[in-house]
C-alpha cells in the first residue's frame, strides 16, 4: 500500500511540476491576449471563445466522469487568467462623457470592470481624446431604444479616425432618489435630464411633481445631495443613488419598460475576431435618382442583412446626408471584398466604421 502511495505521489509531484510550468506559459499567452484586447478596445470577457475551448478541449477526454470535472478545471483555468486580464487592465484609459454616475459611466464601468473611467464634458471631449492617444477607447452613446439615434456621436464615427470595435446594450431604469429619510410624501420638486423626465412623465404627473431640467442624470442626484432637502428628488439610476449617498425612494418609475441605450466603444485601431459578427458601414451615395436603392441592393445581392438603416444631415453640405447601416456579417471575406468593391462605385464615400457583436446585453 505503501509503496501505490509513494508511487501515486511520485506522479503527481511530477504532473504538478509540469503544470506549473504550463501555468506559466499560458498565462504569458493571456498577457498577450489582453494586449490585443487593449489594443482593439475589447472587452475581457468573451463567452463564446470559452465556450468554444471547453468544447474543443474536453473532447480530448475519453472518460465521461474524467470529462465533467475536467470541464470545471478548463473553466476555473479561464476565470483565473480572466483574473489576471483584470489585473493588467487596471492601466486602460476609458473615455466617456458626462460625470461620475452619468449612464455612460455606468456603461464603461460594466463593459471595463478594472479600467480607469475618465470623465470629459462632451462627446467630442472624449472621442478626441482617443484620437489624440491620451485614452485608450472612449465609451460613448449612439442609441437610445426610447429617445433615438444619438446623432453627435454617428457625426464622430463618420467624420473622424475611430474605429467601433463594440456596441452594448445598457438597460436603463429609472429611480425616485432622495436623501436618507425622505418618503415619497415628502418629495415636492424632482430634477433629471429632460429625456429622464420625459421617460416619467406619467409617473410626475400622477405624483403631481414640479420639475427642474438637469444636465445629466447623474449631475441631478448630485444636487439634490448637496441640498439636503426632504422634498427635493432626483430621478436616475441606483448606481447614482449609491454613489451620491442618496436612497431609492421608488424604483422603475420610467414609462416605458423597455429603455435601452446602446454604447459604441471607439478605438484607433480596428478589430477582428470570431464574436465580432456584424459590420458598421457609412456612406454617401451618387446625387442621382435611385443611388440609396443602388447601393442597398448591392448589400443584398451579396448575401447581407440589413438590421438598421439611418440618415443623418451632413453638416457643411445642406440638404444632403450620410447613411449608417448595420449588416450582419464581417467584410472580410472574398465576398465581402467583392460587395465593397461594387459599393464603392456606387458611394461617393464608404466607410467601414467598424465590427460588433449583436446584442451583447451590459
Amino acid at each position: 500500500m505503501a509503496n501505490k502511495l509513494e508511487q501515486a505521489r511520485e506522479i503527481i509531484n511530477q504532473v504538478d511540476a509540469e503544470m506549473a510550468e504550463l501555468f506559466v506559459k499560458r498565462m504569458r499567452a493571456a498577457e498577450l491576449v489582453y494586449e490585443h484586447k487593449k489594443e482593439f478596445g475589447l472587452p475581457i470577457l468573451d463567452s463564446k471563445r470559452e465556450e468554444a475551448v471547453v468544447e474543443k478541449n474536453s473532447a480530448l477526454v475519453e472518460d465521461e466522469v474524467l470529462k465533467g470535472y475536467y470541464i470545471e478545471y478548463l473553466k476555473q483555468v479561464m476565470a483565473v487568467s480572466r483574473a489576471y486580464q483584470y489585473r493588467m487592465q487596471s492601466g486602460l484609459r476609458i473615455a466617456y462623457s458626462g460625470v461620475e454616475g452619468a449612464f455612460a459611466h455606468i456603461a464603461a464601468g460594466r463593459i471595463f470592470p478594472e479600467g480607469n473611467r475618465i470623465s470629459y464634458g462632451d462627446f467630442k471631449a472624449a472621442y478626441n481624446s482617443v484620437a489624440d492617444g491620451e485614452c485608450d477607447v472612449a465609451v460613448l452613446p449612439i442609441e437610445n431604444s426610447y429617445a433615438g439615434e444619438v446623432g453627435q456621436t454617428l457625426d464622430l464615427i463618420f467624420s473622424g479616425t475611430l474605429h467601433v470595435n463594440g456596441i452594448y446594450e445598457l438597460e436603463i431604469h429609472q429611480n425616485l432618489l432622495g436623501v436618507p429619510g425622505a418618503t415619497v410624501e415628502d418629495i415636492r420638486r424632482v430634477t433629471s435630464h429632460p429625456q429622464a423626465l420625459s421617460q416619467c412623465h406619467d409617473y410626475i404627473e400622477m405624483r403631481g411633481f414640479q420639475t427642474e431640467e438637469a444636465n445629466n442624470t447623474a449631475l441631478a442626484a448630485k444636487t439634490v445631495a448637496e441640498a439636503g432637502e426632504r422634498s427635493y428628488g432626483a430621478i436616475a439610476s441606483v448606481e447614482t443613488a449609491e454613489l451620491y449617498g442618496l436612497k431609492v425612494i421608488e424604483a422603475n418609475i420610467n414609462k416605458s419598460g423597455e429603455n435601452t441605450t446602446r454604447f459604441a466603444v471607439l478605438s484607433r485601431v480596428p478589430a477582428n475576431a470570431p464574436a465580432l459578427s456584424s459590420t458598421v458601414l457609412m456612406l454617401t451615395v451618387k446625387h442621382e435618382a435611385g443611388s440609396l436603392a443602388n447601393a442597398i441592393g448591392i448589400i443584398g445581392k451579396y448575401g447581407y442583412n440589413m438590421t438598421a438603416l439611418r440618415s443623418r444631415p451632413m453638416k457643411r453640405h445642406s440638404w444632403q446626408y450620410y447613411f449608417y447601416i448595420e449588416i450582419d456579417g464581417t467584410v472580410d471575406s472574398e465576398n465581402g471584398k467583392s460587395m465593397l468593391k461594387e459599393l464603392g462605385k456606387v458611394c461617393d464615400r464608404l466607410k467601414v466604421a467598424g465590427s460588433f457583436a449583436p446584442h451583447t446585453e451590459i
